[in-house]
C-alpha cells in the first residue's frame, strides 16, 4: 500500500515592482511601476503546466489601479485563491494603530473585491509584519487565517543584509527596524497553531515552514541563491528540508515571490535584487525541478483547503490584548 501524502500549499505574495523599489529606498516607486501584466500571464501558464492551484496574497494598491483589474481577476478566473497583503505594503504594519491597522485591512479588502469579484479572508502581512493588535482585527473580520510568521532565528541576519542592498536613509532604517521579524519569531511553531484571544475566541496561524529543528529557510527565494553556487547543492538542500518535514510530520506551507520566477530580462529596474543575476527562463526551469521534487511527497492543495483539513484541536497560543 502506498503511504498517504502529506498536505502541503504553496501562496505567492504578489508584491509588485514599485513595493520592491519603495523598500530599497528608490525614486519613483510612488507612480506605482507595474510588471503585473507581464509577470501574471507567465505565472499562471507555468501553474497550470505544473496542475497547481495556489493562493495569491494581492496588495490593496495594485486592486485600486484600474488598469490591473482585468490581469488581477484572471487569477480568480483559472481557480486560484486570493488573500489579502495589506493596501499600502509597509513592513512595519505592526507598528500601526490598532485602528489604522483596521483601515488598512478594510481598504485593501474592498479594493481587491472590486478588482477580482473575491473577498477575502486570509491575511499575509509584508515583511512577515504582524502584532496582536493585526490578529484581533482580523479575527474580528471573521478571517479564516493569518499567515504572517517566520519561524526562524535568522531574521536580524536577513533585515541587516536587506539594508546593506538597499538606498534607505537613517530614518528609514529605523522605521524598518522590525523587517521579518525578530530573534524570537524562531520559538514560534512550525506547524499550524491557533492563536487564543481573552474573549475566547481563536484565529487559526499558518506559518510559512522553515526546516524542522533548523529552523532556516527553505523557500523558493533561498533555493535560487543556492543553486546560484551549485544546482546538486540545491537539490540536496530541498531533500534534506522535505526529509526534516516527512521526519516531523510538518506540512510545508511554501512560499513564492515574483522575482523567485522572473529576472533583470524582464525587470531590469530591479537588476539591484539579489538573484536578479539569473534569467527567468532558468528561474523557471528550477522553480519546475523544485514543485516536482516536493510533488514526490506531499500533495499540493491552496490555503483555505488545508486550513479546513486541519483540527479544530490544534495547540493553542495565548495572546493579551
Amino acid at each position: 500500500m502506498k503511504t498517504k501524502k502529506l498536505l502541503a500549499n504553496i501562496s505567492l505574495d504578489l508584491d509588485d515592482q514599485w513595493s520592491y523599489m519603495k523598500v530599497h529606498g528608490d525614486d519613483g516607486w510612488d507612480k506605482f511601476p507595474s510588471y503585473l501584466d507581464v509577470f501574471l500571464p507567465l505565472i499562471l501558464d507555468v501553474l497550470d503546466q505544473l496542475e497547481l492551484k495556489i493562493t495569491f496574497f494581492i496588495v490593496g494598491q495594485d486592486a485600486a489601479i484600474e488598469k490591473n483589474h482585468q490581469v488581477l481577476q484572471s487569477i480568480a478566473d483559472r481557480g486560484h485563491e486570493i488573500g489579502n497583503h495589506s493596501f499600502h505594503h509597509e513592513s512595519w504594519l505592526k507598528t500601526y494603530s490598532k485602528e489604522k491597522i483596521e483601515e488598512e485591512i478594510e481598504r485593501a479588502e474592498e479594493a481587491i473585491l472590486t478588482a477580482t469579484g473575491k473577498r477575502t479572508n486570509m491575511f499575509r502581512g509584508p515583511g512577515f509584519s504582524w502584532s496582536n493588535d493585526l490578529l484581533e482585527v482580523l479575527q474580528k473580520r471573521n478571517y479564516i487565517f493569518d499567515a504572517s510568521i517566520l519561524p526562524t532565528y535568522i531574521s536580524p541576519l536577513m533585515r541587516q543584509y536587506y539594508f546593506w542592498n538597499s538606498k534607505l536613509s537613517k530614518a528609514e532604517k529605523e522605521s524598518r527596524k522590525e523587517l521579518f521579524g525578530s530573534f524570537k519569531e524562531g520559538f514560534y511553531p512550525l506547524k499550524p497553531y491557533r492563536w487564543n484571544f481573552e474573549n475566547g475566541n481563536t484565529l487559526l496561524e499558518i506559518p510559512v515552514t522553515t526546516m524542522p529543528l533548523f529552523k532556516i529557510p527553505f523557500h523558493q527565494s533561498y533555493l535560487l541563491y543556492i543553486s546560484n553556487i551549485s544546482m546538486g547543492l540545491m537539490r540536496i538542500y530541498l531533500l534534506f528540508s522535505i526529509f526534516m518535514c516527512k521526519m516531523t510530520k510538518t506540512s510545508p506551507s511554501y512560499l513564492l515571490h515574483p522575482l523567485d520566477l522572473i529576472g533583470k530580462d524582464h525587470v531590469p529596474s530591479l537588476a539591484f535584487f539579489p538573484g536578479m543575476n539569473i534569467k527567468s527562463e532558468r528561474k523557471l526551469k528550477i522553480f519546475e525541478i523544485t514543485i516536482k521534487m516536493l510533488k514526490k511527497h506531499f500533495e499540493f492543495v491552496p490555503m483555505a483547503k488545508y486550513a479546513k483539513s486541519l483540527s479544530p484541536d490544534l495547540k493553542k497560543i495565548s495572546i493579551k490584548a
